[in-house]
């Protein structure tokens, strides 16, 4: 595989048909993408250094691994002030790549990237899942396709924290657009799920943990763009319970929400189900789930939004005092058990792609001071990853970059349940 290959000599790695698939595949994009040749051959450049051997990906050993093809400067100049966009390079990656994956899912998420100093925009002391503490990084939001052929990033958003928004000198000195404002984590993820919504792929159920499973604008968001999602909530979530009658947006007899958590404890044994479902490396993975149609309080009670009954998940394993995991879903009342139960469950293959852009393509090399450049270094790595991508369907067959099969609109993504089953928890 190529990211075996990958810890070989540079030589060896890039040489004969892998080669000359890469060139075509990053020409491919750099077309569509970037409006002058010196922008597309730096991208040329950029990529190939990426995928290179050597363990820091930052822009001066890089360029030392070009063996004197690449120019620091004019490559610094195409990282930092080019004014190519990132968005339209990740389109046109997107829409080359994610018909091959036969996507199951999107998932949102954020990682951190660990910084030393206070000038790289963004950076501040703030917790990081990466970390898993508080620390001085970078947040980066985005969205990823996921399939059990591979996975690909969809759109990189970085965060900037509110004292950064408002302070003049460090937007100025970080060359943070005007037009850029203070947007939350989820206000950002929601923005690059609505614009991969707008290429030419099909769409996926959104999957994310709590941190935007809990927040009810992006729910509603979601729901609104008729975009499907499987969100992760915390036990203490509201939610009105089955068969409560409403008046409008008032619970009939004024009848009080309860916890997601009070309402499982309320569950009989014979409300769950034991669900088989595909696990990491093709195992096999056995739980207890309940599926429960219920109403989230919090948009009735305080959004004043009209009730919208949508699927809770509970995941409750054998032997354990208490449930592990909660999910709502807007999915439609015909989803079968297994597809809500797999896709609950699929938020994990994020890891992969994260693992990769960090430890092979270095996503968390960048350490230039500009905005822009943190956004096109995302992208160029995603270029890169996007190619590993093709290239273990079938290294051997030479691929055009536009060229890459279609599925048909009229694919059925809840046959992608496949093998995964669903009986009741009494009968085992």
């Amino acid at each position: 595989m190529l990211a075996v290959a990958m810890e070989g000599s540079v030589p060896e790695f890039l040489a004969g048909d892998v080669k000359e698939r890469l060139e075509e595949f990053v020409a491919g994009v750099a077309v569509a993408s970037m409006d002058h040749p010196v922008q597309r051959e730096n991208a040329q450049l950029y990529v190939r250094g990426l995928l290179a051997a050597g363990h820091r990906k930052s822009l001066e050993p890089l360029v030392v691994r070009l063996a004197g093809d690449g120019d620091y400067q004019s490559l610094q100049q195409f990282l930092a002030d080019s004014p190519w966009e990132a968005g339209r390079v990740m389109r046109a990656v997107v829409e080359r790549v994610e018909p091959v994956l036969e996507t199951e899912a999107w998932v949102l998420d954020d990682t951190g990237f660990p910084k030393d100093g206070k000038s790289s925009p963004g950076v501040k002391r703030q917790y990081s899942g990466t970390l898993g503490k508080i620390g001085n990084c970078q947040i980066g939001v985005s969205v990823h396709a996921i399939s059990e052929k591979g996975t690909l990033p969809l759109g990189w958003a970085l965060y900037l924290p509110e004292d950064w928004c408002s302070d003049p000198q460090r937007r100025r000195k970080a060359k943070i657009p005007e037009e850029v404002c203070f947007q939350t984590k989820p206000e950002l993820g929601l923005g690059l799920i609505k614009r991969a919504a707008g290429f030419q792929v099909e769409r996926a159920p959104v999957l994310g943990d709590a941190a935007y499973g809990d927040n009810t604008q992006l729910r509603t968001a979601l729901n609104d763009e008729k975009i499907e999602y499987v969100l992760s909530v915390t036990p203490d979530t509201t939610v009105f319970k089955p068969g409560i009658v409403f008046t409008g947006s008032r619970a009939k007899d004024k009848q009080e929400a309860v916890s997601i958590e009070s309402l499982a404890r309320s569950l009989r044994r014979e409300d769950f189900q034991t669900v088989t479902i595909r696990g990491k490396d093709k195992s096999r993975v056995r739980s207890r789930f309940a599926f429960v149609r219920i109403i989230a309080a919090h948009p009735v009670i305080l959004d004043k939004q009209s009730p919208r009954e949508e699927w809770l998940i509970i995941e409750w394993p054998e032997g354990r005092s208490e449930p592990s995991d909660y999910w709502i879903s807007n999915l439609p009342a015909t989803a079968k058990p297994a597809r809500l139960a797999r896709l609950a469950r699929l938020r994990w293959m994020i890891e992969l792609d994260y693992k990769q852009l960090k430890g092979h393509l270095g996503l968390d090399h960048y350490e230039g001071r500009s905005y822009r450049g943190w956004h096109h270094h995302t992208a160029l790595v995603t270029l890169a990853h996007a190619f590993l991508t093709l290239e273990r369907q079938n290294p051997k067959v030479q691929r055009r970059a536009s060229h890459y099969p279609k599925r048909s609109a009229s694919s059925n993504r809840s046959s992608t349940a496949g093998p995964d089953t669903a009986t009741p928890a009494n009968s085992q």
